[in-house]
């Protein structure tokens, strides 16, 4: 049933559902994980190739949009580029307290890596709340937390991020499988992230 689905757009699209239970996959980044002279061309070719392949896609065609553009974001993010703050212990800290503040009182976290430069998460927003409204809690406390930290001001996340509905068990699986692998694959230490699958 699709009737309970609302589309909204800024640079990407955010597909969101008023059913209760909906889970969503979540990534958001400090606003210096990609230097500009990366991201420009990337995103000048997303959109010609958003222009040459309007919707609906098949599966050949979404698969071909995620491996070029998707990835290679979640590439640089990997690499590690800019401050790297979120790899401060004190700084991690505070955005796990911000993501775990409301647990089962506003939302479920069943899964979420907090890498050097970005979060991935799977969240369950409960009843009576969007998760367009949970992120921005989460992201604004956690943003003045590590900025009191870093003893500085300004933009800490960049203010968009990526958010998908998970569609269903398989998909879950595999968000979490991606999670779990996301700081082995990037070559981490232990004490360089933080992570937290299967609750």
């Amino acid at each position: 049933m699709i009737d309970d689905l609302h589309v909204t757009r800024r640079d990407l699209p955010h597909w969101t559902r008023a059913r209760p239970g909906t889970l969503y996959w979540v990534t958001f980044r400090l606003a210096d994980s990609i230097p500009q002279e990366k991201l420009r061309p990337l995103l000048a070719a997303r959109e010609d190739w958003l222009a040459r392949h309007p919707q609906p896609w098949d599966s050949t065609t979404r698969d071909e949009y995620r491996r070029r553009f998707p990835q290679q974001i979640e590439t640089w993010l990997d690499e590690g580029y800019g401050s790297r703050a979120l790899a401060r212990l004190d700084i991690r800290g505070a955005v796990v307290e911000c993501l775990l503040r409301y647990e089962s009182v506003r939302l479920r976290l069943p899964a979420a890596v907090i890498m050097p430069t970005h979060v991935h998460a799977l969240i369950e927003p409960l009843s009576g709340y969007r998760l367009t409204d949970l992120l921005r809690g989460i992201k604004g406390a956690s943003a003045r937390a590590a900025n009191r930290l870093l003893g500085r001001s300004g933009a800490f996340w960049l203010e968009e991020s990526y958010d998908r509905i998970v569609r269903d068990e398989e998909e879950r699986g595999a968000f979490e499988r991606y999670i779990a692998d996301n700081p082995l694959r990037a070559g981490l230490r232990t004490e360089e992230y933080w992570l937290r699958v299967g609750v």
